[in-house]
């Protein structure tokens, strides 16, 4: 038996998510049954985050255990074949010994928000970056962004749904940018911690939003976090413009 650990990009749109769904196709069963074409074993696929649907990825990682005698080259290439036309790839594969796991092993979570200022309709990046027509104050929005940095109780940006023992998280980054891009003026929000909540980072993201727009000052999104209510959630953004962006692990220079 061998582990393989595997890097994956994704286009969530046509997606109920990353994880397995029995109302919807996933991620994980694209790659699984593809893992099964090929080896004619049933293995399962786990992941270093499970996205929600029509959440993107640009490096994913994962892990899969085989018992058929495989290069991590030729298993890539046969993995991207048989994922076809589905968009996803995976972008790197490897050996890895048997206790690393995607999941467990990690020790550091990155994700992106992409919104798109302009009032032109997205073309190109339609379902990829929420947009908003009215500019936005990306320097009002990182100063708020600040007080959601630390250890703190989360309830206010978590979902009902969530699954997690506690709403205690400490987030390692929250950064709001401009970048002027050909196609307009570009927002984004830099996200990373060792974990985070169901919809943390879209609750977070919404709330600063609506700093941004001017209808929240900025001292309001410290009360959102102070108030540990989930009714305090101004706005939840959309899943389409967040992007899971990286997993780190311990022996990672």
């Amino acid at each position: 038996m061998t582990r393989f650990a595997l890097t994956i990009e994704y286009d969530g749109r046509p997606f109920m998510g990353w994880q397995r769904q029995s109302h919807g196709p996933s991620v994980q069963q694209a790659i699984e049954e593809a893992v099964t074409r090929i080896t004619a074993e049933t293995a399962p696929v786990h992941g270093a985050g499970r996205t929600d649907a029509g959440v993107h990825a640009i490096a994913m990682r994962a892990h899969v255990d085989i018992e058929k005698a495989i290069q991590p080259f030729r298993l890539m290439e046969a993995l991207n074949a048989q994922l076809r036309p589905a968009p996803v790839a995976i972008l790197a594969c490897e050996t890895v010994a048997d206790d690393w796991h995607a999941r467990f092993s990690c020790v550091g979570r990155a994700y992106e928000y992409r919104i798109v200022n302009r009032r032109a309709p997205l073309t190109w990046d339609k379902g990829l970056a929420w947009q908003f027509a009215k500019p936005l104050d990306a320097e009002a929005m990182h100063g708020a962004a600040q007080a959601l940095v630390g250890r703190h109780d989360f309830t206010t940006f978590r979902s009902v749904h969530c699954q997690s023992d506690s709403p205690v998280k400490t987030l390692d980054r929250l950064d709001v940018e401009q970048v002027a891009t050909p196609m307009g003026a570009e927002v984004r929000v830099h996200a990373a911690a060792r974990s985070f909540l169901h919809h943390q980072v879209r609750s977070m993201v919404g709330c600063l939003a609506l700093v941004g727009m001017g209808r929240w000052p900025e001292e309001r999104m410290a009360e959102a976090l102070a108030a540990r209510d989930r009714q305090e959630l101004g706005l939840n953004a959309p899943p389409h413009g967040l992007y899971f962006v990286s997993a780190s692990y311990p022996a990672d220079s």
